[in-house]
């Protein structure tokens, strides 16, 4: 079992960053490749990012490559989302998720591997 808790969201103008933050609690966090999806209202969770349990590869949606970065530290069981040149179309619902070891790249991008979901924090961006 793995309880994930987000924090960091909140209200930026277009343009600034915000930090998200996943503490994990569960002793699979380290073996378990770590990502970030959001939501808004009326449409389907969006993939954001993911990364491996050795921190070694990254993945990221194309709208938010070179402005977003994830990071883990796995001594405090924690992964991180950087989110700088924040736009209004990054409003959303960000979720933390847990994939389940072994799980594929198509896994990781489409969703499939995830086994625990946080609550989600949300971002808006003013424009």
């Amino acid at each position: 079992q793995v309880q994930l808790v987000e924090s960091g969201g909140g209200l930026v103008e277009a343009g600034g960053s915000l930090r998200l933050s996943c503490a994990a609690a569960g002793r699979t966090f380290s073996s378990s490749a770590m990502g970030w999806f959001r939501q808004t209202p009326g449409k389907e969770r969006e993939f954001v990012s993911a990364i491996t349990w050795t921190g070694r590869s990254t993945f990221y949606l194309n709208s938010v490559k070179g402005r977003f970065t994830i990071s883990r530290d796995n001594g405090k069981n924690t992964v991180y989302l950087q989110m700088n040149s924040l736009q209004p179309e990054d409003t959303a619902v960000y979720y933390c998720a847990s994939y389940s070891v072994g799980s594929t790249t198509a896994n990781i991008y489409g969703g499939g591997g995830v086994n625990y979901w946080g609550k989600g924090t949300l971002v808006t961006v003013s424009s």
